[in-house]
């Protein structure tokens, strides 16, 4: 885990924030309180860790706080802001792209603002769909609704070529709102506009469903999609339950992490089993997961499974590799696997079960932000207007102890956020659902 590794190795780490050159207009904007750039946000908030950091490294391990600066780089009379969505839907889409407007026009009275077309190959001459100009009363009900109204798609285009654009339309602050992939894009635009010397700044807001950014806490969509996936697990409880020996499994999203599944799992104290990727899981044997539903179903007539799409890839025989267009490696389908293992194990065994399987993912992403997330996603479309403006660059706003940040892209693209079998969540999941005792329990008599 790269949190373990700065707090072993703090000087390997680098958390300084670029900027494209002396701040000399004075902010227009109406904050009474500004923040400068010696302001810090420490890593570790553990004492513990503090005094260790502080004995071993040459500078204390830091964030760059967020927020308005008193002066900035770039001239909101002629600034020309653009604003992009990549990857997949996520819920608060559209809120972040009315906070981003909203505040470049009333706070800071940027007037030239473009909505991109579908990713990055809007930033490309391929593309056919000219920018859409925003404004306040373009985007003034887009908040009621999900997915993203300028459009999204998955694959990096050519830095050059977007850099290319982005100086020919004079835009000099690109706001690139998506996940992992989005983010090595926008470090990718960003350095070669550096080389260029272009006084472009791009700025990432962090969008991934699955909430396994680096040096993030949280991503915006992650509250509505586990209140969303939680209200789908209390269907698949009601079916397992309408039924002799049911069986309800939910796939939800996590390539990676299993942070949707656990989360969702802890909010629904229904679950029996929640399988996500860090923790490994087999089908057969005394401690596999069929002799533990077998168990659960004599206890109680039914059964509830969450699994992350990333959980058990390892269980899967001469699975070939494949790569999407934002270069993430496809999963198999665990879902329909666990279905065809659960049915096969209790066929020999003639006993009848039930089994109904929820694959909600395309609905979970495109439904629209609740209120916490929406309150979330204003805040960080304000705290990436004011880093934008202020001429910082090749970073992404990231919350980190109740405060928001300035994250190096570098950083938050270093390696996956994952769960800690050690946390708070996971021993809470594995409280709720007692799934590391159902198999220990005797099979022989069951029927």
């Amino acid at each position: 885990m790269a949190y373990e590794n700065v707090l072993a190795n703090p000087n390997a780490f680098d958390f300084d924030v670029q900027q494209l050159g002396d701040p000399t207009h004075i902010n227009p904007s109406s904050h009474e309180v500004f923040i400068n750039d010696a302001e810090r946000i420490i890593f570790s908030s553990q004492i513990e860790n503090l005094n260790h950091q502080l004995k071993t490294c040459e500078k204390l391990p830091a964030f760059e706080k967020g927020g308005a600066r008193q002066k900035i780089f770039h001239d909101p009379k002629s600034t020309r802001a653009a604003i992009i969505t990549c990857g997949g839907l996520c819920p608060g889409l559209n809120n972040v792209i009315k906070g981003l407007v909203n505040e470049l026009e009333k706070d800071y009275g940027v007037e030239n603002i473009l909505g991109i077309r579908y990713g990055y190959k809007g930033l490309t001459k391929a593309s056919k769909h000219e920018p859409m100009q925003l404004n306040s009363s373009v985007v003034d009900q887009i908040h009621k609704q999900g997915g993203t109204i300028l459009g999204s798609s998955r694959g990096n285009q050519d830095p050059e070529a977007m850099v290319d654009e982005l100086q020919r339309r004079n835009i000099n602050l690109l706001f690139c709102i998506g996940g992992d992939g989005t983010l090595k894009g926008a470090q990718a635009i960003a350095e070669a506009a550096n080389k260029r010397q272009a006084n472009i700044s791009i700025i990432g807001v962090p969008k991934t469903i699955d909430n396994d950014l680096g040096f993030v806490e949280k991503t915006f969509g992650f509250e509505t999609s586990v209140q969303v996936a939680s209200e789908i697990i209390t269907s698949a409880h009601h079916e397992a339950e309408g039924a002799e020996n049911g069986i309800g499994i939910v796939k939800l999203m996590g390539r990676d992490s299993g942070f949707i599944s656990a989360t969702a799992s802890l909010a629904n104290s229904v679950v029996d089993f929640c399988l996500i990727p860090e923790t490994p899981f087999q089908f057969d044997g005394p401690d596999g997961i069929c002799t533990a539903i077998h168990c659960r179903l004599k206890q109680n007539n039914h059964v509830v499974i969450v699994v992350a799409e990333g959980a058990g890839q390892e269980l899967f025989k001469n699975s070939k590799k494949m790569i999407d267009a934002s270069g993430n490696v496809l999963k198999e389908d665990i879902g329909e696997l666990l279905k065809q293992e659960i049915t096969a194990h209790f066929k020999q065994k003639n006993i009848p079960i039930s089994i109904k399987y929820f694959d909600p993912s395309y609905h979970i992403r495109s439904v629209s932000a609740n209120a916490a997330d929406a309150v979330y996603c204003h805040l960080l479309a304000e705290y990436a207007v004011h880093a934008g403006m202020s001429g910082k660059t090749n970073l992404v706003i990231g919350y980190w102890n109740n405060f928001f940040t300035h994250v190096p892209i570098h950083l938050a693209t270093k390696e996956r956020r994952m769960v800690d079998l050690d946390s708070a969540l996971w021993r809470g999941v594995i409280s709720s659902t007692q799934q590391d005792k159902a198999s220990l329990q005797q099979v022989d008599f069951l029927p």
